[in-house]
């Protein structure tokens, strides 16, 4: 259970970046970041009105903060990165940081993931890397290749949290995550004085993030239930795959032999965490 949710949460993140980043090109990462978190935290809260939880508890509560203060700077971030580079890019650069933050932090709590389990691990980086091969690089940093690099280790963080919030909270630890990314979103807003509304016509992609990212964090919570952190944190991260086909199928995005070997090695990556 807990790859089929790591796995479903790897898709979710992965269109949640290509809907988020192709409408910050248009709208800015600010006003995407901020509409997607209206969407997010409305959706989680009628969620966890509706079918019920446990009461909050200091740790769901703290760690889920946390979680959503590092999502959310991870996502400006991520979306200025996409808005200004190449998606086949920047998404995959991303993720680089956020599967090696919780591997490490797996590792250095008392994990021990068994030998297949690490040898997908192992597996799953280079072909990170791989996904992020482009003609677009050619000995220097790429537009984006920065934000993508930084917004990966906040994302490390965002994971970690999420994982330590408990597993007997409920969807509390999501609902305080996206709360906090929306209060964060909101607070910078004000304070640079920047537009936050997207016309309501144009707000499909928005709004398509902001579904999928918050429904991606659950999915990932829920797959921390069931499986180690290192584990279920590489399985999320392999969410550029997603990007990349969409934007390769979408935007006619370049795909070059190094991303075709990269989605191979991701598909070894995870039949080897499977099989453990």
């Amino acid at each position: 259970m807990g790859i089929v949710l790591g796995l479903a949460a790897a898709l979710l993140y992965g269109s949640s970046d290509f809907a988020g980043g192709a409408a910050a090109r248009r709208f800015g990462s600010l006003r995407v970041t901020f509409v997607g978190a209206v969407v997010a935290t409305a959706g989680v809260w009628v969620l966890l009105l509706a079918f019920g939880s446990p009461g909050p508890t200091v740790r769901s509560v703290g760690w889920g903060l946390a979680s959503g203060v590092a999502g959310d700077l991870g996502t400006l971030v991520l979306y200025r990165g996409l808005a200004r580079g190449q998606m086949s890019v920047v998404g995959p650069v991303s993720a680089v940081g956020a599967a090696v933050v919780p591997v490490v932090a797996g590792i250095a709590l008392g994990e021990r993931p068994g030998l297949l389990a690490l040898a997908g691990v192992g597996v799953s980086l280079p072909a990170i890397v791989l996904v992020a091969g482009s003609g677009s690089v050619r000995g220097k940093l790429s537009a984006g290749l920065v934000e993508g690099m930084a917004a990966g280790v906040l994302f490390g963080v965002l994971f970690i949290g999420l994982a330590q919030a408990g597993k007997n909270a409920g969807l509390w630890p999501v609902a305080m995550e996206q709360s906090s990314t929306l209060a964060v979103t909101l607070a910078i807003a004000l304070k640079s004085r920047a537009p936050l509304l997207i016309p309501f016509r144009e707000s499909g992609l928005t709004v398509l993030a902001g579904a999928s990212g918050m429904a991606a964090a659950a999915s990932y919570f829920y797959a921390t239930h069931f499986s180690m952190l290192a584990v279920a944190a590489v399985l999320v991260s392999l969410y550029p795959g997603v990007t990349v086909l969409l934007a390769r199928v979408l935007l006619h995005e370049r795909f070059g032999p190094a991303q075709r070997a990269g989605l191979g090695l991701c598909a070894l990556a995870v039949v080897a965490i499977a099989l453990n």
